[in-house]
């Protein structure tokens, strides 16, 4: 219930912030919006203000914004040629802005998020650098007995003082048991522990987190925390694809079922978690739509560029086929994505 909660939390507030920057800067550039949208596929609930539709849709899975004179098919009598207020009687700069808006609206959804949380929370500093915070159940540690609280003094005998000196050494364990040397309100024990491998990437997981304390910033220096941390993240996921592209490292991409998954240890973890998570998975949203693939911002803006070159849009035909291929086959990208989590996940639970 936890996970169903905090997945539709998640999901919901990257879905919301994207498409209102879409929307908002609709709006300011005099386009008429016909529909905002919740979700995809049969509407569950909805109402009508200033001629725009505002509804919740039956599948979870994104949103929309749907414009005046935006698609090909939609019905002309509704957006004219001559009409003022149709996005593709807008100029090409007020269409990408249009565009680029839901993407910037995911950094800056970011932005807020760890603002948020630095403001309100706090800042994560190590209390205890080698001592376990939380266990997640179910997992190596907690059915090997490891408790919030222990401190973990050695593993097979290496000294591990700090938490990056333990993550290393289990990270690295290749699914081997290990010996852990752990201090229990002042008695010494030993616990064995064979880790598995984590089903998002090529390391190796028991399932602890590391003891926090969180110090409150002002607003002033959490705001530059949080500006500092989405720069910061924005550049990690662009080297880490840099890097699966050149064949650096391997490519691993997780689909829905192993973002859900990720979602119900970020909210086992305590809500800070869960909001900083959000907001990673806001800026990886934002990324991914400016990317220049068929069906995502990041190729209707590559189409704007060049009817700005041109001087003339290109058959809007032809352009939505290309569009329409571009969604087929991110589906197919999905499906064997979700087929390959599940298989992932069944292999960890085995």
């Amino acid at each position: 219930m936890i996970t169903a909660l905090a997945s539709i939390f998640v999901f919901g507030l990257l879905v919301i912030g994207h498409e209102l920057g879409h929307y908002t800067v609709a709006r300011l550039c005099g386009v008429r919006i016909l529909e905002f949208s919740m979700g995809m596929g049969p509407k569950l609930a909805g109402w009508t203000r200033k001629g725009t539709l505002y509804a919740l849709r039956l599948l979870p899975l994104g949103g929309f914004v749907r414009m005046a004179g935006m698609d090909e098919g939609e019905d002309q009598q509704m957006a004219p040629a001559s009409d003022p207020d149709s996005f593709m009687n807008k100029t090409v700069l007020q269409r990408m802005a249009i565009i680029f808006a839901g993407p910037l609206m995911n950094f800056l959804l970011a932005m807020i998020i760890f603002v948020t949380v630095f403001a309100f929370i706090g800042v994560p500093t190590e209390s205890n650098a080698n001592e376990v915070g939380g266990v997640l159940k179910d997992k190596p540690a907690y059915k090997a007995g490891l408790k919030p609280g222990d401190k973990i003094l050695a593993i097979n005998g290496l000294p591990t003082p700090k938490w990056e000196d333990l993550t290393k050494i289990i990270h690295g364990s290749g699914g081997k048991e290990l010996t852990l040397t752990i201090d229990r309100k002042g008695q010494k024990q030993e616990i064995k522990v064979a880790p598995l491998e984590d089903p998002q990437g090529s390391q190796y997981l028991i399932g602890i987190g590391v003891s926090t304390a969180y110090e409150k910033k002002g607003i002033l220096e959490a705001a530059s925390f949080g500006i500092q941390g989405t720069f910061r993240f924005t550049k990690f996921i662009i080297l880490t694809l840099f890097q699966m592209i050149t064949r650096q490292i391997p490519a691993d991409l997780g689909g829905p079922v192993a973002i859900v998954n990720a979602i119900g240890e970020g909210a086992s973890q305590g809500f800070a978690y869960l909001l900083q998570f959000t907001g990673m998975m806001s800026i990886q949203l934002g990324l991914l739509n400016l990317f220049p693939i068929p069906a995502l911002d990041g190729s209707r803006l590559v189409f704007l560029a060049v009817e700005g070159l041109r001087g003339k849009p290109l058959d809007p035909a032809k352009e939505n086929f290309i569009h329409l291929i571009g969604f087929a086959l991110l589906i197919l990208l999905m499906v064997v994505i979700t087929y390959n989590d599940i298989l992932r996940l069944l292999g960890a639970k085995t």
